[in-house]
Formats: C-alpha cells, sequence, structure tokens
C-alpha cells in the first residue's frame, strides 16, 4: 500500500499534476500518506519497546532519583512594624506588605527584627 501511494505522489510530483488535482483528490491522498504514516510510527514503536524489554529497561525501571537534602530553616530577618506576625526571611519575593512601606522612602533596615542588638555589636 505505502508503495503505491509513494509510485502514485511520484507520478504525480513528475508530471507537475498536484496543481491540476482537485481538492478531493488532494485530501484521499493526504488521508493516504497519513494513514501510511501513522502504520510506519506504530510499527516503529512496537520495534522499539521489543528492543527496549530484550535489553531489560522496561522491566527494570532505573532507580529513583536522589531526593535532595531539605533545606535549613531560615529565621525571619524583616518583621511588619503594623502586624508582627508578619515576617519575612529576606529571600525570595518581596512580601506584599513590605512593597509599599519601601516605596514610600522607608529604608529595609527600618524593618530588621533584632535591630537594637545589631547595633550594639556595630558599637563595639
Amino acid at each position: 500500500m505505502i508503495d503505491e501511494i509513494f509510485s502514485r505522489w511520484q507520478t504525480a510530483m513528475k508530471m507537475n499534476d498536484l496543481k491540476s488535482m482537485s481538492v478531493d483528490e488532494l485530501w484521499n491522498l493526504h488521508e493516504k500518506v497519513s494513514a501510511a504514516l501513522n502504520q510506519r510510527i506504530a510499527a516503529e514503536k512496537v520495534r522499539l519497546e521489543e528492543r527496549l524489554r530484550t535489553i531489560g529497561a522496561l522491566d527494570n525501571p532505573p532507580p529513583p532519583t536522589r531526593e535532595r537534602r531539605p533545606y535549613p530553616p531560615v529565621r525571619p530577618k524583616y518583621r511588619n512594624p503594623k502586624n508582627p506576625a508578619q515576617t519575612w526571611s529576606g529571600r525570595g519575593k518581596l512580601p506584599r506588605w513590605l512593597d509599599p512601606q519601601l516605596r514610600a522612602g522607608r529604608k529595609l533596615d527600618d524593618f530588621l527584627i533584632d535591630r537594637s542588638a545589631r547595633k550594639r555589636r556595630h558599637k563595639a
């Protein structure tokens, strides 16, 4: 069947018949080519799966990848003065409560949690 389609296509290409073919004829040719491709792809898939089975790749899946170690917990570094329950470690996206305050002109250091201990360390 595939050889027959190919020979028709070759003949059509040689004689430049594609331009003269009707839409129905072109559509039929397209369907035949698609069917032939689907058959070949299915056959190739079966052949490759069989080959994988012979080498044991399908029966023995690879061992699971090693899990990453968990990151240590990160302490919060900044606190919202209006709501002390809202904190931020300084990593990742800027929190919603901090963005408008920074735009208003305040500095990030104004929101440090242990500001007094840091000042004492710097003076000493």
